[in-house]
């Protein structure tokens, strides 16, 4: 693949994963066929900021946990009120990145799926 679309690509979504992963699906992207491409855009990515807000907002209910895909996590949450308030704000601290490694597990199965 292109490297100017794929360095491109991180720029504009660098934020939707891990920073220590950067260099690793940039790796992985350049290698990648070009028929691929569109399948990398199509991926629905979670914003970690509206994560951050929905946590602030809602999070005692665990709207936050359903958001990212934790829906086993976000029953847990709803049912004991984010754990007496205490759940509520860890995951202030935490969701942020629990959605960065969510972003990430969604574009490995697209970059594992088409390995050189």
């Amino acid at each position: 693949m292109d490297p100017q679309k794929v360095d491109l690509y991180l720029m504009n979504n660098a934020k939707f994963f891990p920073s220590s992963n950067v260099p690793f699906i940039r790796e992985r992207m350049i290698a990648m066929d070009e028929s691929k491409w569109g399948m990398i855009h199509s991926i629905e990515l979670k914003d970690p900021t509206v994560s951050l807000i929905v946590s602030i907002l809602v999070g005692t209910w665990g709207i936050d946990r359903f958001i990212i895909g934790d829906t086993g996590l976000g029953v847990a949450k709803l049912l004991t009120c984010g754990g007496l308030g205490i759940w509520t704000i860890v995951d202030w601290f935490l969701i942020m990145d629990l959605t960065r490694q969510k972003n990430m597990q969604k574009l490995n199965i697209y970059l594992d799926m088409y390995k050189y």
